[in-house]
């Protein structure tokens, strides 16, 4: 009898064990933001610092999501905005047509070169500017130059000044006598602000300083210290190199297929590849002698001083005129679920939206459904967005089923 009590004793126990217990609810605590690199949006950090990659300073994004709820929209900070170098562009209509890639030159802008001649026969005593390439500014010193032609001028402004204050000869009027060897010497190329410093001291110097009336970078200098120069000798030449030329040619039975202001991209593989946008400035009527060939330029923009001429670039041209609602090749993001773009909403948040897309080009795609003609979509730095919804959501799945 006692082991019969022993043994349900036993699996009493047993079954007691084997019970399930209550399961404990575990706090689970979630980050409000995070840090990242603007080109390596892989990077996720729970602390400022640097990328680990590239050495650029982290961004840090703020979480919009709460807990494991998923977010459909991003809002990132005007500051992070321009760290991250987000950059958006309008939905409309574009020439999706096939394009057509052509090698060329860069070269200076020859409608803003400059020449900066002699005003009067002398001899150069000093020259400020000995290299070609320098940067030149209005108001800055170019040369001095000694001109007895000069000095003499500056006598008969002196003399006319000091004939006002002494004689008083009404049949003379000495404020025109004035005035005409004023214009004489700014035509000789002195300033206001010279010829007022000659009248306030009275005397005439030995020699001249002249001041550039023009801004640009040396491409010549024509001229040395002790070289005597005569009356529109060239003394330097000068480009403004914030706007360039790219030449390239094409053959003569391809010239119907675009006109001027079309807009391209060039290429620079000596700047990373680096792509801008220029527009066809010019199309030669005249066709080559020897190579049948004719000549397109290209203008582009140049503020950051970067492009230099005589680089090689790389110039996408596209051919026809199939228009169509189109996005801009760089704002799509494909992968095995889908494409999807990027939007801008009213609010200035961001949003990720599935698209169906049709023909395209290196620039632009069409768009057959999802968009609409007036949205923004992102351009640059839509792969940062991405990144942050995956790190939101953990996978990308939940991105799958967006609608269109």
């Amino acid at each position: 009898m006692n082991k019969i009590r022993l043994l349900l004793l036993l699996l009493a126990l047993t079954f007691a064990a084997c019970k399930p217990k209550r399961p404990v609810a575990v706090s689970k605590t979630q980050n409000k933001s995070y840090y990242t690199c603007s080109m390596h949006p892989q990077i996720h950090e729970d602390h400022d610092g640097n990328c680990p990659i590239c050495g650029m300073k982290l961004i840090k994004v703020e979480l919009t999501g709460i807990g494991d709820k998923i977010a459909d929209r991003i809002t990132l900070t005007a500051t992070q905005l321009q760290l991250a170098n987000i950059q958006t562009d309008t939905v409309r209509d574009e020439n999706v047509g096939n394009d057509k890639t052509l090698t060329g030159t860069v070269t200076a802008a020859e409608n803003t070169s400059e020449e900066l001649s002699a005003r009067i026969a002398g001899r150069i005593q000093q020259l400020f500017l000995r290299t070609v390439g320098e940067k030149i500014s209005v108001g800055q010193p170019i040369y001095s130059i000694y001109s007895e032609d000069l000095q003499e001028a500056e006598k008969e402004f002196l003399l006319a000044k000091q004939q006002q204050k002494t004689l008083h000869n009404p049949d003379v009027d000495y404020q025109q006598l004035i005035s005409a060897a004023e214009n004489k010497l700014q035509l000789w190329g002195l300033s206001q602000s010279q010829i007022k410093s000659l009248a306030a001291s009275g005397k005439v110097s030995a020699t001249t300083i002249v001041f550039s009336k023009m801004d640009g970078t040396v491409s010549d200098i024509a001229v040395h210290e002790g070289d005597y120069v005569t009356e529109g000798m060239t003394i330097l030449k000068t480009q403004a190199l914030n706007n360039l030329w790219v030449q390239a040619q094409i053959y003569a039975n391809e010239t119907g297929n675009y006109k001027e202001n079309d807009r391209v991209s060039v290429s620079f593989p000596d700047l990373g590849s680096q792509v801008v946008s220029g527009k066809i400035a010019f199309i030669n009527p005249e066709l080559s002698d020897a190579s049948k060939v004719d000549l397109v330029r290209i203008s582009i923009s140049n503020l950051q001083g970067l492009i230099r001429p005589g680089m090689q670039a790389y110039i996408s041209i596209t051919n026809g005129n199939n228009r169509s609602l189109a996005v801009p090749a760089s704002a799509i993001l494909t992968d095995g679920k889908g494409t999807r773009v990027w939007v801008k909403n009213a609010d200035g948040s961001f949003s990720p939206k599935i698209i169906q897309t049709g023909t395209g080009n290196q620039n632009y795609v069409s768009v057959n459904l999802g968009l609409n003609a007036g949205d923004v979509v992102v351009t640059n730095g839509a792969y940062l967005l991405n990144s942050e919804a995956i790190f939101k959501n953990g996978s990308d799945d939940s991105m799958a089923g967006m609608k269109m």
